[in-house]
C-alpha cells in the first residue's frame, strides 16, 4: 500500500469516528493520527532489527503525543485512538482491524512472563477510557471493555466486560456493530447484584415484620387468656 493511500485511509477513519471534526485538515492536528503514522515508521525499523532507532523514534512520539506504542507491537488497519493521552501499547501486543481505544487505555504485560506477554485484541473491539487489559490472552472480536475496567483473563467474542476485576457479560452472542462506539450504556453486573440483594433484603424485612406482628398477636392473646383466669 502506498504511503499516500494509507494516510488518506487513516484520515477517513478518524473523520468517520469523531463527530468533532469539521474540516479534513483538523485530522493532522490529532495526536492519534501522528502516533499511528509514526508507529508505522518505528515498526518498519523494528522488524528490520534497527531496535535503537525504532525505540528512539517511538519515545519521541510518546513525548509529543502522550501515546506510547512499542514499535514491536503488531497493529492491523483502522485503529482509532480517541484523544489518546496516556494510552500504552506493549511490545507483544497484537491488535486486529477496526479497533477503537480511548484515553488512558493500557494494553500491558504482567511483568512476569517472557515471550508473548501482552494481550491480543480481536477485530472490531472497543476499549473505553481508563481500561487496563493486562496479560497474554485474547479479547475476542466484536467485544467491548467498559471504562475503568481491569481485564486479567480471556474475553469471549461478542462480549461486554465491566468492573474491577473485569467480569464478562454476554450480549446474547450478537455481534457488536463496528459503528457502535457507545462506552456509557454498558451492562453493570455489580449494580444488578446490588439491586438483587436490595430486593431480597426488603423481602426479608417484610417477612420479619409479619413474624413480629404474629408474635405480638400471640402475646396479646396469651395475656387475655391469663386475665380471664
Amino acid at each position: 500500500m502506498g504511503i499516500i493511500k494509507y494516510i488518506k485511509e487513516e484520515m477517513q477513519i478518524i473523520k468517520e469516528r469523531d463527530p468533532a471534526i469539521k474540516t479534513p485538515l483538523e485530522v493532522f492536528l490529532y495526536p492519534s493520527f501522528k502516533a499511528i503514522i509514526r508507529y508505522r515508521i518505528a515498526h518498519f525499523l523494528y522488524v528490520r532489527k534497527h531496535y535503537f532507532l525504532a525505540r528512539w523514534y517511538s519515545q519521541r512520539t510518546a513525548r509529543k503525543t502522550g501515546i506510547e506504542i512499542h514499535p514491536g507491537a503488531t497493529i492491523g488497519k483502522g485503529l482509532f485512538i480517541d484523544h489518546g493521552n496516556g494510552v500504552v501499547i506493549g511490545e507483544t501486543t497484537v491488535i486486529g482491524d477496526h479497533v477503537t481505544l480511548y484515553q488512558g487505555v493500557t494494553l500491558g504485560g504482567t511483568g512476569k512472563e517472557k515471550g508473548k506477554r501482552h494481550p491480543t485484541i480481536g477485530n472490531n473491539v472497543m476499549i473505553s477510557a481508563g481500561a487496563k487489559v493486562i496479560g497474554s490472552f485474547t479479547v475476542g472480536e466484536n467485544s467491548k471493555i467498559g471504562a475503568g475496567s481491569v481485564v486479567l483473563s480471556e474475553v469471549p467474542p461478542n462480549s461486554t466486560v465491566v468492573g474491577v476485576p473485569g467480569r464478562v457479560v454476554k450480549r446474547n452472542n450478537k455481534r457488536v456493530p463496528r459503528e457502535d462506539l457507545d462506552q456509557v450504556h454498558l451492562p453493570d453486573p455489580l449494580l444488578n447484584d446490588m439491586t438483587g440483594l436490595k430486593k431480597e433484603n426488603e423481602c426479608l424485612k417484610d417477612e420479619l415484620r409479619k413474624v413480629y406482628d404474629r408474635i405480638n398477636e400471640l402475646e396479646k392473646k396469651i395475656k387475655e387468656i391469663e386475665n380471664t383466669k
